[in-house]
């Protein structure tokens, strides 16, 4: 809900108004529905007992119809209270008095004894009727401090959710005190002027409830429309407002810390981007600066072998940086989504193919299995290619050797790249995927840019596939990547 005006705040002492009846709690006095209820008691049943007693005159004495009057009294008191009991009482003396004391049908008493009675029974009814409402008003407050207690024991124990605490405090306040709207108010730190912070119910707007409560806590308010409260609800008021200013509190520290860590590890690729760049691209850049100064020396006679070799050198580093800066480029155009899928029926054994002669060495590194009646898989050749180039790379860098194989089921095909180098520990093993992260093949520490695995997972998955790591069956990294196949529903198979 959002407030159209300002909303001045409620001293503490003027904060309720005086208890009106409503329907969520009740107050120390009896509401006014029941002291009616009481007296229509009272004038109903009066004339039906006094028809009842004139019929059975003869057969009781005067002590019995007394004692009747009163327990009719003391009946009117539990229901109305003090006052109809009253009222009952005078009445049941007159009734008495007029056709059960002698002389009948007169307000005249003949002998003093009745007088007495008369007026015994009158004090008796009235104290009576006063200890009936003093005990139902005691048993009243009981029963609302026990709802108290249970309401303030039930907000300090509660479970919340740290993401909806806020939230679930305002609607068990909206709850507990039959609002329309219960919101938190905030000032803006830029403007200064209160907003919404959070809030729970609605109302339309020109047509919300009156304001109710305007509770202060430290540098927030709780804020509620709705029906007028009971003076004692303050006390569990503002315990809402004291656990809804933690909540918030809660809250703003959360998003603080979420922003600490992004922060963190956005230093954290920074600094991982710098170190790439001091390795990964400074290596090969050194080789072809080596080189081209080798080849310009003009004081040795370079043979025909020899210049074959410092160009090949080139072309080599060059190719490194290349396959560098696509991952690069790759990379941020996964993290800011910034690539489109243009998904097509694919054979793999051509994208496969297409790989193995972008990587250097790998038609003399890797032994290929992937028959060529595969059924075609549904995949962006282009994204495709990247990622076996990525995952074909990796294995032969650091494997040595790989075997790439593939075989196709139901609904999708399995690719598996396995090379023959330590393996990665189990515990490790999705480290591959993070970005500017690479397991070092001795001591586990991370180093160098180690883009391939994460560019090859992003581009699987945007393609509806799957790609995990795995142990090889002697013990070095395997890569199993899953794609749909063209025209598949989708696979409900286990990839383990």
């Amino acid at each position: 809900m959002t407030e159209t005006g300002d909303v001045t705040f409620v001293r503490a002492e003027d904060l309720l108004e005086e208890p009106v009846p409503t329907d969520h709690g009740p107050r120390p006095g009896l509401s006014w529905r029941r002291q009616l209820t009481g007296l229509g008691l009272a004038i109903a049943g009066l004339p039906l007992l006094t028809l009842l007693l004139r019929h059975t005159r003869d057969s009781l004495a005067l002590d019995g119809q007394v004692l009747l009057y009163l327990l009719a009294v003391v009946i009117v008191a539990l229901v109305g209270g003090v006052a109809p009991a009253v009222v009952a009482a005078l009445a049941s003396v007159f009734a008495i008095n007029y056709y059960f004391v002698e002389p009948l049908h007169t307000l005249e008493v003949a002998h003093a004894d009745q007088a007495v009675a008369l007026v015994v029974f009158v004090f008796v009814a009235l104290v009576v009727s006063g200890a009936v409402e003093v005990a139902t008003r005691r048993a009243r407050a009981a029963r609302q401090a026990a709802r108290e207690a249970e309401t303030l024991s039930a907000l300090a124990g509660a479970d919340f959710d740290e993401s909806d605490a806020l939230h679930a405090v305002l609607e068990r306040a909206r709850r507990t005190f039959a609002m329309e709207s219960v919101v938190l108010k905030a000032r803006d730190r830029e403007s200064g002027e209160w907003i919404d912070a959070e809030s729970a119910g609605w109302g339309p707007t020109g047509e919300e409830e009156p304001l109710r409560f305007d509770v202060a806590v430290g540098a927030v308010r709780l804020v509620g429309r709705g029906p007028e409260l009971f003076a004692e609800d303050q006390r569990v008021l503002r315990a809402f407002a004291a656990a809804a200013q933690t909540a918030y509190e809660g809250r703003r520290l959360s998003t603080r810390a979420g922003e600490a860590r992004d922060l963190a590890a956005m230093d954290r690729q920074r600094t991982a981007l710098l170190a790439a760049v001091g390795h990964d691209l400074r290596t090969p850049l050194a080789g072809i600066k080596a080189a081209v100064s080798t080849l310009r020396q003009t004081d040795v006679e370079w043979s025909a072998r020899d210049r074959d070799d410092l160009l090949a050198t080139i072309e080599d580093s060059a190719d490194r940086l290349d396959g560098i800066v696509a991952n690069l480029l790759d990379a941020s155009r996964l993290q800011a989504g910034a690539f489109s899928v243009r998904a097509r029926a694919v054979a793999l054994d051509e994208v496969v193919g297409a790989a193995l002669l972008a990587v250097a060495d790998a038609k003399e590194k890797v032994r290929v299995d992937v028959p060529e009646d595969l059924p075609l898989v549904q995949a962006d050749a282009g994204l495709l290619e990247r990622v076996f180039v990525n995952l074909i790379d990796n294995a032969v860098r650091y494997g040595g050797e790989a075997e790439v194989s593939a075989s196709a089921g139901e609904f999708s095909a399995r690719v598996r790249i396995s090379d023959h180098g330590p393996g990665v520990p189990e515990d490790q093993r999705e480290r591959l995927f993070e970005p500017f992260q690479r397991i070092g093949d001795r001591d586990g520490a991370l180093n160098g840019m180690g883009l391939g695995l994460s560019v090859a997972r992003g581009f699987t998955e945007a393609m509806g596939g799957t790609l995990i790591a795995d142990r090889a069956e002697d013990g070095g990294l395997l890569m199993r990547l899953r794609l749909p196949l063209a025209g598949a529903a989708g696979e409900p198979e286990d990839d383990a």
